[in-house]
């Protein structure tokens, strides 16, 4: 049990323990001492107790097939009393663009825009209409209107579709990096980008705006841990929290580092059709999100939403779930069930066997549905002369936009009405953010 201090922290305890006993999560009661906050959403029947060493499934934050394949058949002897309907309300399956299995992209030219020279022009005439305007601008005001890209704006727009509408993801090609200033990529990544989601999500508590994805190894103390956006180990499939995600390849390591995306509607499909018990698990919204505190706390939610007329979908991001080698759990934190492990690794490797991977080039922009599609990457090598390095940005469609589920709301209103901030928004315009942000564990997405 935690050591209790303090007279405030016996009264948070005991709060929490009267708390939990008349049906009310204790996670939801807040462990700020001073200041005990109750979330009148979650009135559930529920009874946690806290313990140091909770026994935890085999599972991987990387997980290993062969555990899954053991789990899955050691679980059906024991499962007599599975769901054998989808639950209520879920669809038999979503049938729409967005379902695709990789084998469906033979050719590449469905999914990548080739700007020409004349485009590439375009886009330098609108990066020196932008810094030509009067006033003192920086990329909060890059705009569809402060960045003229008159020929351009259609195909873009038809891009804008096809993410909200279609198979859910794009490649831009053609841009070469080099020939620009840190400033003038990132104003003219945001010129193009506008044309296609022009709201911006701060992607951290405090306001960074941009996300520079890099392996930060040797700019950090030894047997540091870094969350994956600053290392090159392979990730697994997850979501991020925003709806739109982009990203502008500065440069690319020397082996490896492909870009692994997967239909999350074909991966629902999947499921539903042959477990549909697990579909019940997944939509559940007692899986366990640890918050990577100094002391246990964490919330509660479920992976799988309903998306309305696009149908249910996935957002999670398998870290604060499983842990990690370099995030393990905090003490005290409740473990997740077999079936749940189960439920987790069976999303990951139905993924798996549907995905395409993409060799991005250097100047590539990659952009997709993050509410459509699960996305990975394989681990990677830098060399002196080749670095992976690219720049993140959390979009939004206002026009085409899916309407977020009402459990999801409160993170928008973070992401992009920069709601709960401990700062204005900020560009990190040509470095990545300083080592304590690079190796805290307590992050939105990892």
């Amino acid at each position: 049990m935690p050591t209790i201090t303090t007279a405030e922290e016996a009264t948070m305890l005991q709060l929490q323990d009267t708390a939990s006993s008349c049906g009310l999560r204790r996670s939801y009661l807040g462990t700020e001492f001073n200041q005990p906050q109750v979330d009148k959403n979650f009135f559930k029947p529920c009874r946690v107790s806290i313990v140091d060493d909770a026994p935890r499934p085999d599972i991987k934050w990387n997980p290993s097939y062969v555990t899954f394949v053991k789990r899955v058949d050691r679980l059906a002897v024991l499962a007599s009393d599975r769901p054998t309907s989808l639950p209520e309300g879920f669809p038999a399956s979503v049938d729409s663009a967005r379902v695709w299995s990789g084998s469906d992209f033979e050719k590449p030219s469905s999914y990548i825009l080739n700007f020409s020279e004349d485009d590439i022009k375009e886009i330098e005439n609108g990066l020196a209409y932008f810094k030509g305007l009067p006033g003192d601008h920086g990329p909060d005001d890059v705009t569809k209107e402060t960045f003229p890209l008159p020929e351009l704006a259609e195909r873009l727009k038809k891009i804008a579709y096809d993410l909200h509408f279609g198979h859910g993801f794009a490649v831009l090609r053609g841009l070469d990096p080099d020939r620009y200033s840190p400033l003038d990529n990132i104003l003219l990544y945001l010129g193009i980008t506008s044309y296609i989601a022009e709201t911006r999500g701060a992607q951290d508590y405090d306001g960074r705006m941009v996300v520079h994805i890099k392996d930060m190894e040797k700019n950090l103390p030894p047997e540091t841990g870094r969350p994956s956006p600053y290392s090159s180990r392979a990730q697994p499939f997850h979501t991020d929290r925003c709806d739109i995600l982009a990203m502008y390849a500065l440069g690319v390591g020397a082996v490896g580092g492909e870009s692994l995306l997967a239909s999350s509607g074909k991966v629902y499909n999947e499921i539903a059709a042959n477990r549909p018990d697990i579909i019940h698990v997944l939509a559940n919204d007692d899986w366990i999100f640890d918050e990577f505190l100094s002391y246990p706390k964490w919330q509660t939610g479920a992976l799988l939403f309903d998306f309305g007329a696009h149908g249910p979908s996935f957002c999670y991001s398998r870290r604060p779930i499983t842990g990690a080698p370099f995030s393990p759990h905090t003490p005290g934190v409740p473990a997740m069930t077999e079936i749940q492990a189960e439920a987790l690794d069976m999303v990951h490797f139905t993924a798996k066997k549907h995905q395409i991977s993409i060799t991005l080039q250097k100047g590539d922009i990659e952009i997709f549905n993050n509410l459509a599609l699960f996305h990975g990457r394989e681990g990677f090598v830098d060399d002196e002369s080749h670095k992976r390095h690219f720049l993140r940005l959390w979009l939004k469609n206002e026009e085409m936009a899916w309407e977020t589920p009402e459990t999801l709301r409160s993170q928008t209103a973070e992401l992009y009405e920069k709601k709960g901030l401990d700062a204005p928004p900020k560009w990190d315009v040509d470095h990545a953010p300083p080592v304590p942000r690079v190796i805290t564990r307590h992050m939105r997405c990892s």
